[in-house]
Order: C-alpha cells, then sequence, then structure tokens
C-alpha cells in the first residue's frame, strides 16, 4: 500500500502552521507529564521546585563538600600543617598556592604524574551519592553537573596549556556489559564540552577484568591492577610527547592511576594529570581549614 505525501501550495504557509502546531503540542505534552510526573532530584528524591531544571537538585549539589585549603601543588590533597618543608623548584611565577607545600598524599604518584585534582570528599556531604547515581543506578545525565564542577577546579598553568586530550579510565568488558556504560566516558564527555578539549576514550583499554577495588588493601589494590591497561599500537603516533588528562569518578590510594600512566607513558606519553570527581579520605585528612593558612 502506498503512502501519498501531501505537502502545502508554495506562499501558502502550510509547512509553518504545521511546524507551530506540532511545537504547540509537544509544549502541551511535556507540560502535561511535568504536571503528573514532576521531576524529582537523582539524591534526595524530592520533587524538582518549579524554577528548578537538571536531574540533581539546587540543595543537594549545595551539600557537596569540597576539600579543604591549604592543598598540595601538585596531588590537590589537603595538608595537615604549613610546617611541611618547601619542596624544590618552586618558580616565581607560581602563584601562592601553587607553591605552597606537598603533602604526604603526593608521595604515591607515579613520577609521570603531573597534577590531580579533585571535587568533593566521599565521607561528607553528597558526594557519594551522586557517584552512586552515576556509577550503579544508571542516571548517565547526572555526569553533567558533576563535570560542570570539575571543570571548575585549578590547575596549575602548564596543565591548562598542555592538556591535548581526555582519556577515561576503561572498565572491563565483563563490567562494561553488566553495567551498559563508562561512569569515567560520561564524565570525560561532560568535562570536554567545558574544556573545550577531545576525549579519546579508546586511547587507553584494559587487557583484563580485574577484582573490585572498594574491599581491597592499599597494595591489594596495586598488585590487583598492575600491568592492566596498555595502549593500542595505533593509537600511538597520536599519544606521542602529549600532555593528556585521565578521568574518572573517584581516587582513592591512586593504584589505578598509577597504572593507567604507567601504560600511557609506554604508548609515549609526555606526562599525565588526573581529574575524578570524589577523593576518598585518607585517615587524619581535615574537615575544615587550618587556622595557620589564614595570611593577612
Amino acid at each position: 500500500m502506498s503512502r501519498t505525501r501531501v505537502s502545502s501550495p508554495a506562499g501558502s504557509g502550510g509547512g509553518a502552521q504545521v511546524e507551530g502546531a506540532s511545537s504547540w503540542w509537544q509544549a502541551l505534552a511535556t507540560g502535561a507529564v511535568e504536571l503528573l510526573l514532576p521531576g524529582a532530584c537523582v539524591c534526595c528524591r524530592r520533587a524538582h521546585r518549579p524554577d528548578e531544571h537538571g536531574i540533581v537538585c539546587g540543595v543537594c549539589l549545595a551539600q557537596l563538600v569540597p576539600l579543604t585549603l591549604p592543598q598540595c601543588a601538585r596531588c590537590g590533597h589537603p595538608r595537615l600543617s604549613l610546617a611541611v618543608p618547601m619542596p624544590p623548584g618552586p618558580t616565581a611565577s607560581e602563584t601562592p598556592r601553587t607553591a605552597l607545600p606537598a603533602c604526604r598524599w603526593c608521595a604515591r604518584l607515579a613520577p609521570a604524574i603531573r597534577a590531580v585534582r579533585s571535587v568533593t570528599r566521599m565521607d561528607m556531604g553528597t558526594g557519594a551519592d551522586l557517584v552512586h547515581a552515576l556509577k550503579y543506578g544508571g542516571w548517565t545525565r547526572v555526569a553533567q553537573p558533576m563535570a560542570a564542577r570539575m571543570a571548575r577546579l585549578d590547575w596549575p598553568r602548564d596543565v591548562v596549556d598542555e592538556r591535548a586530550a581526555l582519556i577515561p579510565l576503561p572498565l572491563g568488558r565483563a563490567r562494561l556489559r553488566e553495567r551498559g556504560y563508562n561512569q569515567a566516558t560520561c564524565l570525560a564527555m561532560a568535562l570536554s564540552a567545558h574544556w573545550h578539549v577531545p576525549v579519546w576514550a579508546d586511547t587507553l583499554v584494559r587487557t583484563r577484568d580485574t577484582q573490585s577495588q572498594v574491599r581491597l588493601t592499599p597494595s591489594d589494590r596495586a598488585r590487583n591492577v598492575s600491568g592492566a591497561f596498555v595502549v593500542p599500537t595505533h593509537h600511538r603516533a597520536s599519544l606521542h610527547d602529549r600532555h593528556v588528562v585521565l578521568v574518572d569518578d573517584v581516587i582513592t590510594t591512586a593504584a589505578t592511576v598509577n597504572a593507567a600512566a604507567e601504560a600511557l607513558l609506554a604508548g609515549g606519553a609526555r606526562i599525565i594529570s588526573c581529574v575524578t570527581f570524589g577523593r576518598a579520605p585518607d585517615p587524619g585528612d581535615r574537615a575544615a581549614p587550618d587556622s595557620d593558612f589564614i595570611r593577612n
């Protein structure tokens, strides 16, 4: 059975009328859905206020707990005291923040890692709720407000000038099939829109499935991911001598980031930085800024 396409006479404006009617019906349908099924926050489950948009409410976003100051210039982790000796090499062009002494957390990073930054603590506030919604709840749109906050993090000038690509931490095949998506790729794609830096999602791959890191000790984590990443041969030319930024949802002991950085370095990268939304706390981390950081 053939279908006859009906077109409006030239100059009649029929096409515009049909388009206008379609937009009107679409707006009416959208309004009806919002009235009958108002959007709810994926964290607190409360219905959004009429002036709110997005998948996370403003209250939950306001309850994110940032990493406190002062922070290590390299790894961005809260420092315990300003009494830690200054590391060698600060230049006159560095800001007071980037000239701060290094912290104990920085020592766990591989030498090829230039800088690490994270938005929020995972033991306070709503950070863990957002990560859980993205990683396990299937709410991939949560990556957008998460990435918006990742985009505002402060970086050393050379990282901003040199970052050539965002590389999401890859999942193993089994976990990717189970989840259906890689949460790190969701964050990288959303962050790319803010930084205007491309995402190289297949530059780094996992060579094998690894055990979940959640209940492993730091040494077990390192063994678990050792040799688990590789750069395919056909990506090595584009990676050569580049400064790339790894993207993941949470950093805990840096074991995964170190293993990924090792593979990227072997694949031709010159230097690696890393950005995550959450950071697991270390024993003794401060929950408030040091009073001795207040300067006149």
